[in-house]
């Protein structure tokens, strides 16, 4: 693939904590607009690897490059302002508990030092795309079910306009309704502001909705990537059994 269209690249990255190896020499490409579902089970490194490439964490080997810059390079100004091109849906929402709605989607938005007219403007414009009514914007977290923290937090998340976002489990948690809302909104969001998207899971339904093309990390390795329409032909054991009952017609 040639590297300059490429979003996101990851050369043999790996990460070790207290001695345990975490992630294990893995490499992988994710391409512009383009919807990835990193699968796997619990411990296997998922939200680990978006730690890494969000630069939470720094890895123990290899290196993560995004537009083509290697982060690893990166000085502290440099990488504040490369994850101004990234939002973050974290798997609890993680939404601020002592600001409203409005303050909390407004949040990266004060930051870039924009106009407070420009500010309430975005930030209402950011709740309509992803489904929430203006009146929620004067709501504390506290006040909103699961489904609608979920979708405050992407609203978050995109309020910048990032061209890359990353989700930690999106539909932990929900309801198949509202589940399957979020994985729409995931859908819609590619389609309409064309984000890459990277999203952890462990959720077969919510991957098969969603993807474009899903790999297995599995004991710390990404063993297998297909692409969507092709995942009736997975090899790994562990893949066949996660997509073991399901209906595999490449329908998205």
């Amino acid at each position: 693939m040639d590297g300059e269209n490429l979003v996101i690249n990851i050369y043999n990255l790996s990460y070790r904590v207290d001695g345990q190896l975490i992630l294990d020499g893995v490499n992988i490409e994710f391409l512009p607009g383009e919807i990835f579902v990193i699968m796997g089970p619990s411990g296997c490194g998922k939200s680990t690897l978006l730690r890494l490439i969000m630069g939470l964490i720094k890895p123990t080997f290899g290196w993560v490059e995004i537009e083509g810059q290697n982060t690893s390079l990166l000085l502290k100004k440099e990488w504040k302002k490369l994850r101004t091109k990234m939002g973050m849906v974290f798997q609890s929402a993680a939404l601020f508990d002592s600001l409203s709605i409005f303050e909390n989607v407004a949040f990266g938005l004060r930051r870039k030092g924009l106009p407070e007219s420009d500010i309430k403007t975005q930030v209402l414009q950011t709740l309509s795309i992803v489904g929430l009514e203006p009146s929620v914007a004067e709501k504390m977290p506290a006040d909103l079910s699961g489904g609608m923290k979920k979708r405050a937090a992407i609203a978050r998340a995109i309020a910048f306009k990032p061209p890359i976002l990353l989700y930690d489990e999106p539909t932990t948690g929900l309801d198949p309704i509202m589940a399957n809302t979020i994985n729409e909104l995931i859908l819609e969001l590619k389609k309409t502001l064309g984000i890459t998207s990277l999203v952890v899971t462990h959720d077969i339904t919510s991957a098969l909705k969603v993807a474009d093309r899903v790999g297995l990390l599995h004991q710390g390795k990404l063993v297998e990537v297909q692409e969507r329409c092709n995942l009736h032909n997975a090899n790994h054991p562990v893949l066949q059994q996660f997509l073991s009952g399901f209906d595999l017609s490449c329908n998205i």
